[in-house]
């Protein structure tokens, strides 16, 4: 059993920003067992904490960056790369700047750092999260693999197909994470981009404050006045990046990772899912169920009763921007017994119905709306795809298109498996309960 560790010392590291240029520091300090790795904007009047984790990524272009509320910490990737290699669990990250210093380009100076800041051990042992089920996620002709080992420990595949581009070509790397080969091997490969890319990026004034000798800018014949510290540096710095991205599931990462062509985007995809089957399995371990609200917390919310209540559990939760639900769907269920009783199936009102009651549990999350019900207003481009039959298990998502004092608007799908059955876009008059119960 691992034991959690956490830094020794406090220590800084300062330097320009890789997309913005701007002048920045960073200052990691000791933090207590179960803290995780936490981000400080400090710079700013009110410092705003923000944990490394899934729900709080921000959606940027080839960088990988978190936020809470308005405020954000661009490119900490390299940063949290270096704290995953070396085991460190637990810190406290204050961040002068919008966004992480980047020396090098690279994770090297961050390894650096927080070696001479010592690594102890604390009293808790650390929490891991060991794939057991296979997870793919793709986007074009990109994909990232998790998949369960016979191994204790990461292991990442890389195949970086650059085939058109004869300065990088095609390299395929295979790495076992270790804290030492990590920094002999793995934190000095930099970030790099084509030449005619890097042309672009400064016509938009992004990264003017470095050039060729900074960082890899590659075209035909590779390296523009720069060469390759690997023969392989790209797949590495690749490797590395995605490192990174897999600390934001909140703990360390147990199992097999291939990856084709996947950037931040895609590794962030695989990282929100492994998050939220690392929560599911903390609920299963504590509680002995996945659900975040089972049908007790959900009856308290919902008035909904027998046979009328058509969600059995929610599972996912991000604010009340997205919720996940489920529900089983059984031959036990009332409306099977005349609809029909020869081909048993589920009435697609029923179907909508249940995705309604799903977005009135996500309008509740918000505080202002707890004691408020989600009174039907319409129903736009409701499609009914698929047959629901007994034995089917409908996951039911709710995502929010607009939520406002007394009205709400959501998206809505009803799958089996990764098979739509329904969808629509359903619209509410957000009330209060004794107004529904006055007949108001």
């Amino acid at each position: 059993m691992k034991l959690q560790k956490t830094i020794r010392d406090p220590v800084k590291l300062a330097g320009k920003g890789l997309f913005g240029g701007q002048d920045a520091a960073v200052t990691f300090h000791p933090a207590p067992e179960e803290t995780g790795a936490v981000f400080v904007r400090t710079d700013i009047a009110d410092a705003v904490r923000i944990a490394a984790i899934a729900p709080n990524i921000a959606e940027r272009s080839r960088r990988t960056s978190i936020k809470k509320g308005e405020v954000s910490i661009e490119t900490v990737e390299h940063c949290l790369a270096a704290l995953h290699a070396l085991e460190i669990d637990n810190v406290l990250v204050e961040v002068e700047g919008p966004e992480l210093p980047a020396p090098d380009c690279s994770s090297a100076q961050y390894v650096t750092v927080l070696k001479q800041a010592g690594i102890v051990e604390q009293t808790n042992p650390r929490k891991e999260f060991v794939i057991r089920k296979p997870i793919c996620v793709n986007a074009g002709d990109a994909t990232i693999y998790a998949l369960p080992s016979t191994e204790s420990d990461l292991s990442i595949t890389y195949d970086l197909d650059y085939s058109e581009h004869p300065g990088i070509g095609r390299q395929i790397y295979s790495y076992q994470l270790a804290p030492d080969s990590f920094e002999t091997g793995m934190a000095a490969a930099r970030s790099f981009l084509l030449e005619v890319e890097a042309k672009q990026f400064q016509a938009r004034g992004i990264g003017t404050h470095i050039g060729p000798q900074e960082i890899l800018v590659i075209d035909s014949e590779g390296p523009v006045k720069n060469t390759y510290r690997w023969p392989n540096e790209c797949v590495r710095h690749k490797i590395v990046d995605l490192i990174g991205d897999l600390t934001l599931v909140g703990r360390p990462v147990l199992g097999r990772i291939v990856a084709y062509k996947s950037g931040h985007a895609l590794n962030q995809q695989l990282v929100r899912q492994l998050y939220e089957a690392a929560q599911r399995q903390d609920r299963l371990e504590r509680f002995g169920t996945d659900a975040v609200l089972d049908i007790q917390r959900i009856q308290k919310v919902l008035p909904h009763r027998y046979p009328f209540l058509l969600v059995d559990k929610i599972i996912e939760v991000e604010g009340d921007t997205r919720l996940k639900g489920v529900k089983n769907v059984t031959f036990n269920e009332q409306f099977f017994q005349g609809h029909f009783p020869s081909t048993p199936i589920m009435p697609g009102v029923l179907i909508v119905e249940a995705m309604a009651q799903v977005s009135g549990l996500l309008f509740a999350q918000r505080l202002e709306h707890t004691g408020k019900l989600a009174m039907l207003l319409s129903m736009d481009n409701v499609k009914l795809r698929k047959p629901v039959v007994p034995g089917d298990q409908l996951i039911l998502t709710a995502e929010t298109v607009r939520l406002r004092h007394r009205t709400a608007h959501c998206r809505c799908q009803a799958l089996v498996g990764d098979i739509v059955a329904a969808e629509a876009e359903i619209k509410f008059m957000l009330v209060d309960d004794e107004q529904v119960y006055a007949g108001g």
